[in-house]
């Protein structure tokens, strides 16, 4: 027991070093996630002395959440699916909800099956399934949690520039209720930013990012300024940049205006509380000096865009992840063969 709290103990002074280094990297979240593991294992290995009744309430309620856990999980995310292809349509981003949901409930049959016949290969493919999908799921919960962690930091004050990121518009040049959420955040923290005294004397600038799609009358950043022109945010606090067609341009587009004019110049990037931790990872890697927030997205939009944000963390390292992943399959391979 001790043992596991040692362990946790150093991935939580790792987790605080990787943190006050930089806060923008996956890598916090893995070690934060491997803190909370070891410090659960040290907990349950110490139960047995744990008072009389402790033990049995918490085997009970852990076999209840490893029994019903799943079954409820894929249920929800099942009907989630649904109803985003009923509001949002099918496009493949928003089937991920309803794909998770299926697949597990797929993976429970699969498992049933193989008990039920004693089938050597079926029980194999399950136990094999089991750990691909307990690596990813782990990678995934890290990166919820952190996630979560990254959007409460305060918002620093001493940024010379808040960037509002773009997405599509509607009829190729209104702003859609998703955009219109993260320019109306990136008003509010202009305003905040704004108040405060700053050393030089100048004030913030917002920069609206966002280039012309294939299917947009104006590019996204056009569309972006004339709605807080409207909405009366003043005309001469704004910038377009107007090139950038991926969150990663976004980023490289905005830091060369930002260059260009306060060298040496920091940031807040806004965006959906959903895509904020991906767009600080990718702010980092390109050497862009932001923090990112998040504006509120929809409820049942969240499950589907986090899993989307989350595949496109998990294959920027893809050749550690998708090793690891290999070699879980060639073990799963190497067992079925011995028989």
């Amino acid at each position: 027991m001790s043992y596991a709290f040692a362990v946790a103990a150093v991935f939580l002074l790792f987790f605080a070093l990787g943190v006050r280094r930089d806060r923008r990297r996956f890598g916090n979240a893995v070690l934060l996630g491997l803190a909370v593991t070891f410090f659960g294992v040290g907990l349950l290995a110490g139960i047995e002395d744990a008072p009389p009744g402790v033990a049995e309430t918490v085997m009970i309620c852990g076999l209840l959440v490893l029994g019903l856990g799943p079954v409820v999980l894929a249920g929800l995310l099942t009907a989630n699916g649904v109803k985003m292809i009923r509001k949002e349509g099918r496009r493949p981003s928003n089937l991920l909800s309803l794909l998770a949901g299926l697949g597990m409930f797929g993976v429970m049959v699969l498992a049933v099956t193989a008990a039920a016949t004693d089938s050597w290969a079926l029980q194999v493919l399950v136990v094999t399934l089991l750990l691909v999908l307990g690596y990813v799921s782990f990678l995934f919960v890290c990166f919820v949690g952190y996630a979560f962690l990254y959007g409460r930091m305060r918002i620093r004050r001493d940024a010379d520039y808040v960037v509002v990121l773009g997405s599509g518009l509607i009829g190729g040049r209104r702003v859609p209720p998703l955009l219109a959420s993260r320019l109306d955040r990136g008003r509010e923290v202009h305003e905040r930013l704004a108040a405060y005294e700053r050393p030089d004397g100048g004030a913030p600038v917002l920069v609206v990012s966002g280039g012309q799609g294939p299917d947009e009358e104006v590019p996204e950043s056009h569309a972006m300024a004339d709605y807080l022109v409207e909405r009366g945010f003043p005309a001469g606090a704004l910038v377009r940049e107007d090139r950038s067609r991926t969150t990663e341009e976004n980023m490289i587009f905005s830091k060369e205006l930002m260059e260009r004019d306060r060298p040496g110049s920091s940031c807040v990037i806004v965006t959906n509380n959903f895509h904020a931790f991906r767009a600080a990872i990718l702010a980092r890697r390109a050497g862009v000096d932001g923090q990112v927030v998040g504006s509120p997205t929809a409820a049942y939009f969240w499950p589907s865009a986090t899993m989307r944000e989350f595949a496109a963390v998990f294959l920027q390292y893809k050749v550690v992840n998708l090793g690891i992943l290999g070699t879980l399959i060639l073990l799963g391979a190497l067992v079925w063969a011995s028989r």
